[in-house]
């Protein structure tokens, strides 16, 4: 046991002595990003998951590669119920327009312990591909691969999402619809069907020469949940 120790020290050590040297003489390519969005609902996937709800993030990136923590909590949960949390942690990379991604999801809410990976964690790879400011046509392809992504039974669903979105510019505000499909029986439908309808429209609110504050509406349409959603945010 202590030899993997040291093992695993020596590896940090040299991770870090390695790392950290290159950062400090390429200060362009690392980045920190701190955000956060507060949101009138939240709605993933054609999935009603909270009401008001704020989602901090931080993003730390290097050249194409990305390491990011988001959460969400809703504050529209009375005292009686348990808050809903989620924390996701995102590990990235991107290379002309191409973007691979791995996820590990966790929201079982406030209280209820982190490290149960097998069953309530839901891991999945992604995969996309971006054409550029000239088409700005993004596709993505998303599948559980592991953790609790499981039927009744026990069995492996491998839940998949495909989505389509495409983002152009009216009169100053950016707008975006999308279309999301679930390919087979998942955690999204019990068959092949159109898991949300997307239509979002974003604008930059100038309040002074130097301050502006970014809102978006969107109108979202779930023929797998037959059910409609209109979600107001902030972004900071």
């Amino acid at each position: 046991m202590k030899t993997i120790t040291f093992w695993r020290v020596g590896l940090l050590a040299t991770v870090f002595s390695v790392c950290i040297p290159a950062f400090g003489q390429d200060k362009q390519r690392f980045t920190v990003t701190p955000s956060a969005d507060l949101v009138s609902s939240y709605i993933w996937r054609g999935a009603y998951n909270g009401g008001i709800s704020f989602q901090p993030s931080l993003t730390l990136s290097y050249g194409g590669f990305s390491l990011e923590a988001w959460g969400s909590t809703d504050f529209s949960t009375s005292n009686d119920q348990s808050i809903a949390k989620e924390i996701d942690f995102t590990l990235g990379y991107e290379w002309n327009g191409f973007s691979l991604a791995v996820t590990d999801y966790w929201w079982e809410g406030e209280g209820s312990r982190y490290g149960r990976y097998s069953s309530d964690h839901y891991f999945e790879g992604t995969v996309g591909y971006s054409f550029g400011e000239s088409f700005p046509l993004s596709l993505s392809w998303s599948t559980m691969f592991a953790g609790g992504d499981k039927d009744i039974e026990g069995d492996r669903l491998y839940s998949s999402y495909f989505e389509v979105l495409y983002e152009f510019d009216v009169w100053g505000v950016t707008v975006i619809p999308s279309v999301g499909i679930s390919p087979w029986k998942s955690m999204y439908s019990e068959e092949f069907n159109v898991a949300s309808i997307g239509l979002k429209a974003a604008k930059d609110i100038r309040v002074t020469d130097s301050f502006s504050i970014p809102l978006f509406t969107e109108v979202i349409v779930s023929p797998s949940n037959d059910n409609v959603y209109m979600v107001f945010g902030l972004s900071f």
